[in-house]
């Protein structure tokens, strides 16, 4: 990993989301907000801060970084609560509703394998905590999800060698996604449009040709 530069753990809840969005926000660097972006910077702004506190012999760490050299991930997770024997479990903060998303279970994931990496102890559950219910989902650390995390890391890197732009999906997940008017999916995604477009374009080139003449 050290010819190539680290994937940020949010690349891979991006990637998983939508391949166009993670490749606007982490190879051309472009950002917007909306609503939901708002609220989930208001949520996390909640355990930004790094620091730690001691509860019950648990050892709460707020914002702590995390790495693993063998994927080359970094990034940091929102609160990791060690147990009194070491075992890290890691809680990823979500605005919104107590809900199942492997977007959100995949980030997990890749928190778990930095931890286990980092401290030598196997992480087998992490939670994510919703915060417009103030209730966690307890996310058990599967082979399936550990699988997931380096498929999706190797196709990010893939994606960035190749320096391609994802073709956009153009379906419900536009309607929450705060870079759609920079995306614009369904502009792009419309091949008949694309095509009479490119027509048009073509026609009018001939036409200004004919005048000069």
């Amino acid at each position: 990993m050290e010819e190539e530069d680290p994937i940020f753990l949010s690349a891979l809840e991006h990637y998983s989301y939508c391949p166009r969005q993670c490749a606007l926000i982490h190879q051309e660097q472009s950002f917007a907000e909306n609503l939901h972006t708002a609220r989930g910077n208001a949520v996390h702004a909640l355990v930004d801060m790094e620091g730690y506190a001691l509860r019950a012999g648990v050892r709460i760490e707020r914002a702590l970084p995390l790495h693993s050299m063998r994927l080359g991930l970094i990034g940091k997770a929102d609160i990791v609560e060690f147990l009194p024997d070491g075992t890290p479990y890691p809680i990823e903060y979500k605005h919104g509703p107590k809900r199942q998303k492997t977007h959100d279970d995949l980030q997990l994931t890749a928190q778990a394998i930095c931890l286990e990496e980092m401290t030598g102890h196997e992480v087998a559950c992490g939670a994510i905590y919703h915060a417009s219910s103030h209730r966690r989902r307890e996310v058990r650390i599967t082979a399936d999800l550990r699988k997931l995390v380096e498929a999706t890391t190797a196709a990010i890197r893939a994606m960035q060698r190749e320096q391609k732009m994802p073709l956009p999906v153009a379906d419900a997940r536009c309607r929450e996604c705060s870079l759609a008017d920079l995306c614009q999916p369904r502009m792009l995604a419309d091949q008949d449009l694309r095509r009479r477009l490119r027509a048009d374009l073509f026609l009018i080139r001939e036409e200004e040709e004919c005048k000069r003449c």
